[in-house]
């Protein structure tokens, strides 16, 4: 479990794109903050209804609200790039409004577990210092270790050739400890791996070779395992009688609400139709193998009962599937093809991108 963490979570990071972070415009901003803020609030909220129900004395109420919280905020950013690339929307102006939202909504969230995962692994004197931790180590990687490392990437990019054993064990190295420092700070070993990804280039020839040997390793044969793991871990017998499935009722419908709703009232707001801001919203609702992952560590953390676990996974899988037959429903299966004028012209320079 811990290896398949450190793998996922250095794929994950080097699957996100930084240049999707920049140059945000009107819509991007007011979405992504409008899809993240919006159920972030909700999940605290309904965790005051949850907490005396499904929680223990041994988890203080703010980490639980702070979980519940952040975990509703997740959008599956790779789930959400496949489904945008196969059907070859991905370059339209609502395929880049979507990435670069799920972007923002996945770094804040990340984040928040982070700080989340220090304050449940720390004593109360402790905890104090894992925010000025964890500031200290995103400054020392990326204007430090991410200059220092610059050069050999570099060479690596004009080589030509399979990718060097040195470089893919230097790589190999720093994922690792990235993954001991993290875990020392407080927090997960999987925000190290997350990092050590987010820092390396995310084209050309090093970040392809990379790609192609960790999804060798991620996909055939770790995700699988994560996903079996994560079955075993889901009780659906815990959920039982009319409250329990209430209460799962209830999370499925606040995810709902933050992530669709969210996204949807921003996109209205900023000048969409109503039928590409319910698109936009659709698929920010969609969770997957992120939320899976964040469910795994509020577990291990002791944050979440296994109840809990059982009912967000739930959500999760729902929201999930949820998703292609929604947008057919509102788009049509070829109603793709006019996405490329969803965007007002004024909202962005990358506005004019052709499909």
């Amino acid at each position: 479990h811990a290896d398949l963490a450190l793998y996922i979570g250095g794929f994950v990071g080097l699957d996100l794109d930084p240049k999707l972070l920049r140059g945000n415009t009107h819509t991007t901003i007011a979405v992504s903050h409008a899809s993240i803020v919006v159920p972030f609030l909700l999940g605290a909220t309904t965790a005051l209804w949850l907490y005396p129900l499904y929680s223990t004395s041994n988890v203080p109420f703010t980490v639980f609200a702070l979980f519940i919280g952040a975990s509703l905020s997740v959008t599956a950013f790779p789930v959400l790039a496949r489904i945008l690339s196969d059907r070859r929307v991905q370059r339209t102006r609502l395929g880049v409004t979507a990435l670069t939202c799920a972007a923002v909504d996945d770094v804040s969230a990340w984040t928040l577990l982070a700080l989340v995962s220090g304050f449940a692994s720390s004593k109360l004197d402790g905890a104090m210092w894992t925010v000025p931790l964890v500031l200290a180590y995103l400054a020392l990687m990326l204007f430090v270790v991410r200059p220092l490392i610059a050069p050999l990437v570099a060479r690596e990019q004009a080589r030509e050739g399979p990718l060097s054993h040195t470089v893919l064990a230097a790589i190999f190295v720093a994922l690792l400890l990235s993954a001991l420092a993290t875990e020392w700070i407080g927090i997960h070993a999987l925000f190290g791996a997350f990092l050590v990804g987010a820092i390396l280039p995310h084209d050309g020839r090093l970040a392809d070779h990379l790609r192609a040997r960790l999804e060798d390793v991620v996909v055939v044969l770790f995700l699988p395992s994560f996903f079996a793991f994560t079955g075993m871990r889901t009780q659906i017998g815990l959920v039982s009688g009319t409250q329990d499935w209430i209460a799962c009722g209830v999370i499925m419908l606040v995810a709902t609400l933050g992530k669709f709703g969210g996204a949807f009232v921003a996109a209205r707001f900023v000048g969409l139709g109503w039928r590409h801001s319910s698109a936009l919203g659709v698929l920010m609702n969609t969770r997957g193998l992120m939320e899976l992952i964040v469910l795994n560590l509020g577990l291990d953390l002791g944050v979440i009962t296994p109840t809990v676990f059982t009912m967000l996974v739930l959500m999760a899988l729902v929201t999930t599937f949820a998703t292609t037959p929604l947008l057919d429903l509102i788009l049509g299966k070829h109603g793709f093809a006019d996405v490329s004028v969803a965007l007002p012209a004024s909202t962005d320079s990358n506005a004019r991108t052709k499909p």
